[in-house]
């Protein structure tokens, strides 16, 4: 046992005497000691109820024959953090994420672990931090929130920004907003459509990372509970047969997620987190890889905030297994992968059955031929920009208007709702990249008030930054290399003309090669927004979104 390094021996006699400290018996200092890693606080929706999944997994653990012993990661809500500074603290902590719990699972030697998240940076973070420790590892997530209903109608969050924009056109009243307030979010849970952290918790199971269910049984229901049950079983068997990360999240696997991603229509923020996990498994993941895995992947969900269903609809109509095993028949799977059950994915998903052709196509009958998700490149985006074009209206796929420019979030807000920004713009919000927000913030507030103000089928939104699942329209985020270090986006000026054309995958700025090479020689670099703490830090090393925006040491590598 790995734990044996700090309670075997004559001189881990001090280390035991701690251990008594904790309450340890003689029995237990025999048996493996499981790390569960726990994403509950009291701040976000998403995990108060982890402490009962938590308890849930302790029990399992034990049952098998483990001792569970627990330990904390932290997490932030989007959706409270959305449109102030507290949006630079988001993508950041997926970093402190994976940093902190290498940090504990080594210092105290955990033979296994079960990462308990739900939100949107430590589902991703906790992936990270299992492919660094590589000991047997489970995820158990706390589930989605239920939908909300409003007038008769399904509603979650994307449907509550969207009403703030459309309360400032005026075509809402304030009762009518208010309504939404009450309703929108009725239960615990991770928010309730194919926002990122249903993205990411549905790709557990994808990787193989995650039990079935894990990314679809909702909150409230008695079988997440009975699931966080199995996760502590499944971890101790995965002991016993000495399965780790590495040998589950390979190559193969991570092109598994990407293309159970294009079939579900997940959030683009995938296109970040995936790229950092195949980093810590030493797969170089272009995001590029993309496009070839979208073009022969149809699209066979339209969740919110793409179309009316909602995770729930998804549980009932046979979850995550039920699409892989349609892209599984269409041979578009890797089936001999291992996973955390301890058989391969082709084993786990033998008897997934679809049991409602609405809410997964069939693939006879998708959405469309193909992918949720487009990577586009041009001399606006030489290194790609993402879009969710699942989400997007067919009017805007091809899409041709000038630039309206702005060099941070706020100011792009105030001219959307002051009535500024008109049909056929295409609005360019720059230096809100990792390195030059910093942290890369999410624009969900524009992009849910161009949809408010009615101009989701005729504007366009372009930035270095990055959009949250909840956005919806010809959002393309993630363009790089970002503004910050001199990225094409630093050079657009007010009224270009920007080139869209979602179908051929290409993002052009209209202006010669020559003018931008004038541009560049008079560019500038800003001064750093933030100069202290660890967002000053976070800037130092972060490298632009197409690399996923990992860390790296100042001058080993490109931006």
């Amino acid at each position: 046992m790995k734990s044996d390094n700090v309670k075997c021996g004559m001189q881990q006699a001090p280390h035991r005497s701690l251990f008594n400290a904790l309450g340890f018996t003689e029995e237990e200092m025999k048996k493996p000691m499981v790390g569960i890693v726990s994403s509950y606080n009291e701040i976000v929706p998403g995990h108060m109820n982890l402490d009962k999944i938590v308890n849930a997994v302790k029990l399992g653990v034990a049952e098998a024959g483990g001792v569970p012993v627990v330990f904390p990661a932290i997490a932030v809500c989007d959706g409270i953090a959305m449109g102030h500074i507290g949006m630079k603290y988001s993508l950041v902590t997926r970093d402190l994420i994976a940093d902190s719990t290498e940090c504990m699972a080594q210092a105290h030697q955990f033979d296994a672990l079960v990462m308990v998240p739900n939100c949107d940076k430590n589902v991703p973070g906790l992936l990270m931090a299992a492919a660094r420790i590589n000991v047997p590892t489970v995820f158990v997530s706390g589930g989605p929130m239920l939908a909300g209903h409003v007038k008769g109608q399904k509603r979650s969050l994307s449907s509550m920004f969207e009403a703030v924009g459309s309360y400032a056109a005026g075509t809402m009243s304030e009762d009518d907003v208010r309504e939404f307030e009450e309703k929108v979010c009725p239960t615990c849970g991770s928010c309730s459509g194919m926002y990122t952290a249903n993205s990411m918790n549905c790709l557990t199971e994808a990787l193989g990372m995650g039990l079935r269910g894990n990314g679809t049984i909702p909150a409230v229901y008695s079988e997440r509970i009975k699931l966080a049950k199995h996760a502590g079983m499944a971890v101790m068997d995965m002991y016993r047969k000495n399965i780790r990360p590495r040998d589950i999240m390979t190559k193969d696997a991570i092109l598994n997620a990407l293309t159970v991603d294009m079939a579900l229509g997940c959030s683009t923020n995938s296109m970040l987190h995936l790229p950092a996990i195949a980093h810590e498994v030493g797969f170089d993941f272009d995001i590029s890889f993309a496009n070839p895995i979208s073009e022969k992947t149809p699209n066979l969900c339209h969740l919110a905030p793409a179309g009316p269903t909602y995770m729930e609809d998804l549980n009932e109509a046979g979850g995550v297994y039920a699409v892989m095993k349609e892209l599984a028949d269409a041979g578009l799977l890797h089936t001999d992968c291992m996973t955390v059950t301890g058989k391969t994915v082709g084993e786990n998903i033998a008897d997934a059955e679809n049991k409602n052709p609405e809410v997964i196509r069939p693939l006879d009958n998708p959405y469309s031929k193909t992918g949720g998700l487009a990577v586009l490149k041009g001399n606006l985006a030489p290194d790609g920009g993402v879009v969710k074009r699942s989400a997007v209206c067919d009017e805007m796929m091809v899409h041709e208007g000038p630039a309206r420019v702005f060099d941070c979030e706020e100011d792009a807000i105030a001219a959307i709702k002051g009535g500024k920004i008109v049909a056929g713009d295409v609005v360019v919000i720059r230096y809100e990249g990792p390195k030059g927000g910093p942290g890369m913030r999410e624009m969900l507030n524009p992009t849910s008030a161009i949809a408010g103000m009615g101009l989701g089928s005729s504007v366009a939104l372009i930035t270095d930054g990055r959009f949250s699942g909840a956005s919806r329209g010809a959002s393309i985020g993630h363009v790089s290399p970002e503004a910050a270090v001199g990225g094409p986006i630093a050079l657009v000026e007010e009224g270009d003309i920007i080139k869209i054309n979602i179908p051929k995958m290409t993002l052009e700025l209209a202006v010669s090669d020559e003018e931008l090479a004038a541009r560049k020689a008079k560019w500038q670099p800003r001064e750093p927004k933030v100069k202290t703490g660890y967002l000053a830090r976070y800037a130092a090393m972060v490298t632009s979104g197409n690399r996923g925006a990992i860390l790296q040491v100042p001058g080993t590598g490109e931006n």
